[in-house]
């Protein structure tokens, strides 16, 4: 249980390492402009609602993160 633990403590700090960075790169250069607006992203707006599934966006991101804990993860 012990392992668990520092495993949900790795991903918190993971987390709070990113949005600091997509903070601080939105601030710098405006905006993140090319994060959710791949193709492949889902936008539907019909009259009062809208609908927004960011497909490819989350498929990038889930590669790019893997590559990441693969090679900063071997012992």
């Amino acid at each position: 249980m012990n392992r668990f633990g520092e495993m949900l403590v790795a991903v918190g700090v993971a987390m709070v390492v990113l949005g600091v960075i997509f903070f601080t790169l939105g601030h710098l250069s405006g905006k993140v402009s090319w994060l959710g607006r791949l193709p492949g992203d889902i936008y539907i707006q019909r009259g009062n609602w809208s609908l927004y599934v960011p497909l490819a966006s989350c498929l990038l991101l889930s590669v790019i993160l893997t590559l990441v804990f693969s090679l900063f993860g071997r012992r």
